[in-house]
């Protein structure tokens, strides 16, 4: 699936996963924004992913550090990529930006200390709590729980495919083309309120993280 390039503000996006898809995204040709509460943390990840990147002689020239409000509001999409309990406070601000257009939410609901425990918040997953909190306007999709974030920085191919969320059916399919970009297999897995099952995913992948010492993500079989 081909996409046009978009600009993708990736708020919350200083850790791992926000840098991992910032590579892959830029390298992609997708103009990119880390954003940060403070503009000068999302400078300081953006200068040190591209000094990583640098040594292994990578370039992510396409992506720019600014405040998670001004991110938003330059974006075509918008990502969040923040602990659960954070979510809301981070999508307060930059409500009104997002009106009309595509969030694609990374949110899993894990509660320390107890991370490797399914425990659902009361609006049933984090997906539609977003959904729930932001109104129709914005089209929520959840994505990406069930990827371990340093394999989006490492130069190889990413053995996870992702279930997509979200009730809209067309920002579902921008999603998907995302996710080709970001080098995995993307499917259609239904409306937000199956976001549930990813999300609980979570969980049982850290406990088989933990049991096999490895880093376990989930395969689609029988689709040709």
């Amino acid at each position: 699936m081909e996409t046009q390039h978009r600009t993708i503000a990736i708020l919350g996006g200083t850790g791992d996963l926000g840098r991992g898809l910032t590579r892959r995204w830029a390298q992609a040709g997708h103009h990119i924004i880390i954003g940060s509460r403070e503009e000068s943390k999302a400078a300081a990840a953006l200068a040190e992913l591209k000094a990583v990147l640098a040594e292994r002689g990578e370039t992510v020239d396409n992506a720019l550090a600014m405040s998670n409000y001004e991110a938003a509001k330059a974006a075509d999409i918008v990502v969040l990529t923040v602990p659960f309990a954070h979510q809301l406070s981070t999508l307060e601000p930059v409500k009104v930006l997002l009106q009309g257009k595509i969030l694609l939410d990374v949110t899993v609901p894990l509660m320390p200390p107890k991370v490797a425990v399914v425990q659902l918040p009361p609006e049933g997953s984090a997906g539609q709590r977003a959904q729930q909190f932001l109104g129709d306007e914005v089209r929520v999709v959840s994505l990406f729980q069930n990827v371990a974030a340093h394999h989006l920085l490492e130069n190889h191919k990413i053995d996870c495919d992702v279930l997509v969320t979200g009730n809209d059916k067309a920002a579902r399919e921008e999603a998907i083309a995302l996710v080709e970009a970001a080098g995995m297999t993307g499917y259609h897995a239904g409306p937000i309120a199956n976001s549930v099952a990813a999300e609980a995913l979570t969980s049982i992948l850290i406990n088989i993280n933990r049991q096999y010492k490895c880093h376990a993500g989930i395969v689609i079989t029988g689709i040709k």
